[in-house]
């Protein structure tokens, strides 16, 4: 792949490092450099009992003795470009921890770069690791000075203890360096399997091939992130806020038929990694990322549909995203803003402002419930650009 970004191929390249394949993207977006969208990728990692490393096989390289698994993760790869922030924003929001990379051949931070950080800090990711990587393609002075510009960069930020791993993804260098400062930095979080299951839907697909004949159809496959309580095979799910028919949307319902996570089926799944669903919904409805936003639960057991709500707001000093650094004005009545909710977007107009709190009426409805975060951005330059964040009070 030649890309035409390079933080973007450098996140890629560190996936496939630690995974052993790529992110799945479509494959237009990879021809073009660039990826508009969510990639996906599973990686189980291993430790050697005799010598201590830290790998992804299950035969250690250096001695070749048995190792021992330690866990299974998930990756989303978020576009690095700094005009695709939704999407970012989106993936965030399935996020347990993060990898920052940050490319030693570059200036830190770039604008991209300050906007991700600073995107983890609203979303509320607090484990993360820094990747510097490409030290394979530049000095050892200009590696030192990159490690300087990272740690002024990361100060009084919630990466600021945060550990600096210097690797070559290209190169596979140090790599088991960044499986042991994950296992080390990024945990596994503790989750109440017995709570009303809730899931995020993050992809949606339409997998049956052109000329199908109605016997071979299979419904729509739904991609995401359980955050709460587990889902089994055979159970009847609600999709919230549902699909648009006309100028209404309709909240819909539909049955698990099949359900995998890591390249393993699963009769029985619980919060935490990448879950593909199976489901007997029209597969028209979920090709093309029809349904990304949803929220999937059982029927009657998830947050309301809201079309509006009041937020509490709290905003930034400076808009990020951008060289200027752009002073972040009050929000106005009349004002377009996009929102994002866990793996939802839309947007919205600003109905009135109070003090701190802002009502917000939304073109796009949104499964949300009170106290639920919402991140704002708000138009500057042409562009998106994050500019705050809010709780539903209302």
């Amino acid at each position: 792949m030649t890309s035409t970004e390079n933080v973007d191929h450098g996140k890629s390249t560190l996936v496939e490092a630690l995974t052993g394949k790529w992110p799945a993207v479509h494959s237009e977006e990879l021809k073009r450099g660039i990826t508009i969208r969510l990639g996906y990728a599973d990686a189980t990692f291993y430790k050697c009992p005799s010598c201590g490393t830290y790998l992804t096989f299950k035969k250690c390289p250096r001695c070749f003795a048995d190792t021992k698994i330690l866990r299974t993760v998930s990756f989303v790869d978020a576009p690095g470009h700094e005009s695709l922030m939704a999407t970012v924003l989106t993936g965030s929001a399935l996020m347990d921890g993060a990898i920052l990379v940050i490319a030693a051949d570059e200036k830190c931070p770039l604008p991209q770069t300050r906007e991700h950080l600073t995107t983890l800090e609203v979303v509320g990711v607090k484990n993360i690791v820094i990747v510097q990587n490409k030290i394979d393609l530049v000095t050892k002075k200009r590696a030192e000075k990159s490690y300087q510009e990272i740690k002024k960069f990361v100060e009084g930020t919630v990466a600021e203890s945060s550990p600096i791993i210097p690797i070559s993804a290209q190169q596979k260098i140090n790599v088991e360096y960044l499986i042991e400062a994950i296992e080390d930095y990024i945990p596994t979080p503790k989750r109440d399997p017995e709570k009303n299951p809730k899931m995020l839907v993050a992809r949606s697909f339409d997998i049956n091939k052109p000329g199908s004949t109605p016997d071979k159809l299979v419904g729509g496959v739904i991609g995401g992130a359980i955050v709460q309580g587990k889902f089994k095979v055979g159970d009847r799910i609600e999709m919230r806020p549902g699909i648009r028919i006309g100028d209404k949307w309709k909240i819909i319902t539909t049955e698990i038929v099949s359900m995998e996570k890591a390249g393993e089926k699963l009769e029985e799944a619980e919060a935490g990694g990448l879950l593909g669903v199976m489901t007997k919904l029209d597969p028209y409805f979920a090709k093309a990322d029809g349904l990304v936003g949803n929220v999937i639960g059982l029927p009657e057991k998830l947050p309301p549909v809201r079309s509006q709500f009041k937020l509490r707001v709290k905003l930034l000093e400076r808009a990020v995203g951008t060289e200027e650094m752009t002073e972040v004005r009050s929000l106005k009545p009349q004002e377009i803003l996009m929102i994002n909710i866990g793996t939802a977007r839309s947007v919205g107009i600003v109905k009135s402002v109070r003090g701190s709190e802002a009502e917000i009426e939304l073109k796009i409805p949104v499964c949300a419930d009170k106290e639920d975060r919402v991140v704002i951005s708000r138009q500057i330059l042409g562009r998106w650009r994050l500019i705050g964040y809010g709780e539903i009070v209302d």
